[in-house]
């Protein structure tokens, strides 16, 4: 008989342990400094050449890429190499899935990933170190060296659409997978969160790890409101022994 598969959708609740901030939480971004939505708005992003500047400062910073997994990240890791079916959708654009062993091609990044750059213009693309290599020389908004477009992470930005493909894939993972297990998201970004919807819809077990209430926690078979760091590995080590 096949294995079941487990479709983990990850959130920035993943990845605070490894000490990168969540978003929407009481401390998060978002709430301490509200301005910091604009240098993240594709928008304000494209027409504002100080948004952007300030942009490329808040990267050079940011301390994501020097950030190692943690408990969680090696948990699910650990589950994939047990031989059991996984397939992990994050909202994170810290690759630290990956860096934790999970192979690349069976984690999708819905919202794309801070470790390289992309021209707007003419779509190239290159290692974020590369870019920031040039901030740190001096360069304050550095152009694409292809075609002197303008240069963002290689994330998606609020007021871009998610990549059609990387969704579609989403979706069939979704639908096909018979548990779902959504940790450390505040369900609240569509269309990400709305997956947790149709794997209930499609008769997955809907198991939701948050410290706070979500939107789907009334249509879950499970809610943990435990540490991630504990909880996770607690809950992927019952799977595998049961499966």
């Amino acid at each position: 008989m096949d294995r079941p598969l487990i479709a983990i959708l990850s959130g920035a609740g993943v990845s605070t342990d490894s000490g990168i901030p969540d978003y929407r939480g009481p401390n998060g971004l978002w709430r301490t400094d509200p301005e910091a939505e604009k240098l993240v708005t594709y928008e304000y992003y494209m027409n504002d050449p100080e948004i952007r500047r300030r942009s490329w400062q808040l990267r050079r910073k940011n301390r994501a890429l020097l950030a190692e997994p943690n408990a969680a990240h090696r948990a699910v890791a650990e589950l994939e190499r047990s031989g059991i079916p996984v397939r992990v959708l994050t909202q994170n654009v810290d690759g630290l899935h990956q860096l934790a062993g999970m192979p690349a091609r069976k984690v999708l990044e819905l919202h794309g990933t801070a470790r390289r750059f992309v021209c707007t213009r003419c779509h190239a693309r290159g290692p974020m170190e590369d870019a920031l290599a040039r901030v740190e020389a001096g360069e304050e908004d550095p152009p694409c060296l292809e075609c002197g477009g303008i240069l963002k992470s290689a994330t998606v930005m609020f007021g871009q659409r998610l990549d059609p493909a990387v969704l579609g894939d989403a979706l069939a993972i979704t639908k096909a997978c018979t548990v779902f297990i959504a940790v450390g998201s505040s369900l609240q970004v569509q269309p990400a969160a709305g997956l947790a919807g149709v794997a209930a819809d499609n008769g997955a077990r809907l198991v939701i790890v948050n410290a706070d209430p979500t939107p789907y926690d009334e249509i879950a078979d499970e809610v943990i409101r435990e540490p991630i760091g504990t909880a996770l590995p607690t809950l992927l080590r019952d799977l595998a022994d049961r499966s």
